[in-house]
């Protein structure tokens, strides 16, 4: 019998160790707070966050990083992004001997510009082909109401994208799997940026034109980016690129579509984070991103504007107004 770890118990963290479960799996999800985790292993129920879901018997919540850990076969992360490197410090002696360490988040490390898995790779002292990244559409939400889903694998060794996806093959849950990690952790990430651009779009009031706009010339930003990076094309037409972007950037059950439309209301970053208890990765992450593209020589005008907007004081009609009046010349469509 697989046994596996999420560590993490916010909302897609849950969902994820819910459907790992119901896939047949052990399951021990660990939480940051004491409090919280015995609450969960109590009630079976994440109150603070997916409030509708009961977990399955096969779930098992601690506070105890050694204890969450001890005889996994799949470690599983689910953190805020921009706090992986430090939690995987603190974990990294407690690390399965030759476990997959899976990533959940998406986002790229402030300062340094690295995807999650290289952070796990550096951090953890695992190689390349260990590591392995689960995206696609997957609200948390609708995850969690086993609504039928779809997700991408993706790990460059064979064996292990096989083992994560048989982890989490649940009735609801369909995992493909593909070598692409570089393509699949770009589109998770990007995607987030994209869909604050959406939530303010919507929040002004615009329509289905001007949103059909920001997801393909988004999706063009985001395959710009992976393909200069090494990733294969193919990968955002498919459900880790067209496919998460749709969901994420259309859907109010999206953190980053949310924030965005808070932003659109003339509500400060502050305020927003003050309002609310879960992260819009991109929010951080667009920063990150756009020093990452310049650094290869990639044209991202729409992440450059919702950069602006978080961080330099712009507006969302400066915005609307730097996109549309931009030099036609040599663009790609």
């Amino acid at each position: 019998m697989t046994k596996a770890t999420v560590m993490g118990s916010g909302s897609w963290g849950t969902a994820f160790a819910a459907v790992m479960a119901d896939a047949g799996t052990d399951v021990t999800m660990w939480s940051r707070r004491p409090e919280l985790a015995e609450a969960i292993e109590t009630t079976r129920v994440n109150d603070d966050y997916l409030p509708s879901l009961r977990l399955p018997d096969r779930v098992h919540v601690t506070s105890d990083v050694a204890e969450a850990m001890d005889g996994s076969d799949i470690l599983v992360l689910a953190v805020p992004s921009q706090t992986l490197r430090e939690n995987l410090e603190g974990w990294r002696e407690h690390i399965p001997d030759g476990a997959p360490l899976v990533s959940l988040m998406k986002g790229i490390e402030l300062g340094t510009l690295k995807r999650m898995t290289e952070v796990m790779e550096e951090v953890a002292e695992v190689p390349a082909d260990r590591v392995a990244v689960v995206s696609g559409p997957n609200l948390a939400k609708e995850v969690a109401d086993k609504q039928p889903a779809a997700a991408v694998v993706a790990a460059s060794r064979h064996g292990v994208r096989s083992k994560v996806a048989e982890a989490c093959a649940a009735p609801y849950f369909r995992p493909y799997t593909n070598a692409d990690v570089v393509g699949t952790e770009i589109a998770g990430a990007v995607k987030n940026v994209i869909a604050l651009s959406v939530g303010m779009a919507h929040g002004l009031g615009m329509g289905e034109n001007s949103t059909a706009t920001l997801l393909t010339r988004g999706l063009a930003e985001t395959a710009r980016l992976g393909v200069a990076l090494g990733a294969d094309p193919h990968t955002f037409l498919g459900l880790a690129g067209v496919g998460d972007m749709m969901a994420t950037c259309s859907s109010r059950l999206s953190r980053n579509h949310q924030f965005g439309l808070a932003l659109s209301e003339g509500k400060t970053v502050e305020e927003i984070t003050a309002a609310t208890n879960q992260t819009a990765e991109g929010v951080k992450s667009c920063r990150s991103i756009l020093e990452l593209a310049r650094s290869v020589h990639v044209d991202m005008p729409i992440v450059e504007g919702v950069h602006a907007i978080l961080h330099e004081g712009w507006t969302p009609d400066e915005m609307v107004r730097a996109l549309m009046s931009r030099s036609r010349k040599s663009e790609r469509v």
